[in-house]
């Protein structure tokens, strides 16, 4: 059996959020340390769910509405 190759990444790079959602590196770090965005780390490296930069969208729009 061959292994799964993903298309869409399940989880981004700082710097990958922070083009996302045009913000800054520290803003994006704001977020992670007041739970807006959930992240885990990997070694040394943090990493957000794809599906947490979808609901932090969703619940901008939620607020502006």
């Amino acid at each position: 059996m061959s292994p799964v190759l993903l298309t869409t990444p399940e989880a981004l790079k700082v710097p990958e959020v922070m083009t996302a959602l045009r913000l800054s590196r520290s803003k994006v770090y704001d977020l992670i340390r007041s739970k807006q965005l959930r992240s885990y780390t990997s070694g040394r490296a943090r990493r957000i769910p794809v599906d947490s930069v979808r609901q932090y969208m969703q619940d901008r729009m939620e607020e502006a509405a």
